[in-house]
């Protein structure tokens, strides 16, 4: 992965400032609509296959019943798909479980401690694949209609799609590394709304609705805290020191996902405010380093972190041990992070 080092001079400092320019992060899968399209009954997930143990379980059944075990959540997020996100972040345990009309819908989660059977947090994909057959096609029939995803090579190596029973398990691997970061457990429709894969489809195309202004910055404000906190848990795997949020840093990583949007660009360089540096220049930012990770119409937080923690320059820039301090900006699914050494704070 190529990185962009750039050398300025500012008040006498010098600053080093990177970004991950090769691979474009950018995820965004094809959904065709079919009328023809017919799903082998045979190729149907099992529902006998469904787990009975573990945090799984709990897709369908209300939000109290799960708060009976857990307790009340860090906060509640709201997400671009309809449902909301308890988020819970205390006792060294991590997990979001999205919640739709007080029934739970999709449960993600990050740490090790949590019982995610029949996967576990930081085994590695040999073991998975001795475990479930990957299935380069997944079919599904629901009353809405038929849908058929596509994975491809990268999917079944790093976020492969496991159907157990009338849920999806969806995988996200360390390819680096060979471990598996995050599980996500999740119902149907809620597959069928975040289509994160290439889709063919006969029938409806459900999907969340139309949000309004106010509903996407909502949205945006809770993934940049999801990906903030999900950045750290990845740091602490890795023996580093967890990054302090800087709001003015905040600032220009929004303002740049904002500009990104509005002038149908992705790029660490805007031709109205420059480069990085520039930037930060403007917003009175001082740092002895800096660097920068951007990403396109990701299906959130979970899924973006995966993809920078994946791409060779972007995951440097994350696992940097000079950096001290973060700002993540997201706008309409436009995300951005700067990360600042300040050494002399």
């Amino acid at each position: 992965m190529l990185v962009v080092l750039t050398i300025i001079l500012v008040i006498g400092i010098s600053l080093n400032i990177f970004q991950t320019n090769e691979k474009i992060l950018v995820e965004e899968s094809d959904v065709v609509k079919d009328e023809k399209l017919d799903v082998n009954e045979e190729s149907l997930p099992n529902e006998e296959n469904r787990p009975t143990e573990g945090i799984s379980t709990y897709i369908g059944q209300t939000i109290d019943t799960f708060q009976k075990e857990y307790g009340k959540p860090t906060r509640i997020d709201p997400s671009y798909y309809g449902y909301s996100w308890y988020i819970y972040n205390n006792d060294d345990r991590y997990m979001m479980v999205g919640v739709l009309n007080h029934s739970i819908v999709s449960i993600a989660v990050a740490t090790a401690n949590i019982d995610t059977s029949p996967f576990k947090i930081g085994e590695n994909l040999e073991s998975v694949y001795q475990k479930m057959t990957m299935q380069p096609e997944i079919e599904l029939k629901i009353e809405e209609g038929v849908y058929r995803f596509e994975l491809f090579e990268d999917d079944l190596n790093i976020n492969p799609l496991i159907p157990l029973g009338d849920i999806f398990a969806q995988l996200y691997f360390d390819q680096f590394e060979g471990n598996l970061l995050f599980i996500r457990f999740m119902d149907e429709k809620t597959l069928v709304k975040h289509r994160p894969y290439d889709m063919t489809y006969r029938g409806k195309l459900i999907e969340a609705g139309p949000m309004t202004d106010e509903e996407w910055s909502l949205a945006d404000s809770a993934t940049e805290k999801q990906i903030f906190e999900l950045t750290n848990i990845i740091r602490n795997e890795f023996s580093l020191e967890e990054l302090t949020w800087d709001e003015a840093v905040r600032e220009v990583a929004f303002n740049h996902s904002v500009d990104m949007f509005e002038t149908e660009t992705f790029s660490h360089e805007s031709e109205k405010f420059g480069q990085l540096a520039d930037r930060l220049a403007r917003g009175n930012i001082f740092f002895e380093s800096a660097g920068e990770n951007i990403a396109y119409q990701y299906t959130d937080s979970i899924a973006v972190v995966s993809g920078w923690l994946n791409s060779k320059g972007h995951r440097d820039t994350l696992l940097n041990e000079n950096f001290t301090h973060i700002g993540v900006g997201v706008y309409k699914k436009y995300y951005t992070q700067i990360f600042l050494e300040k050494s002399w704070e």
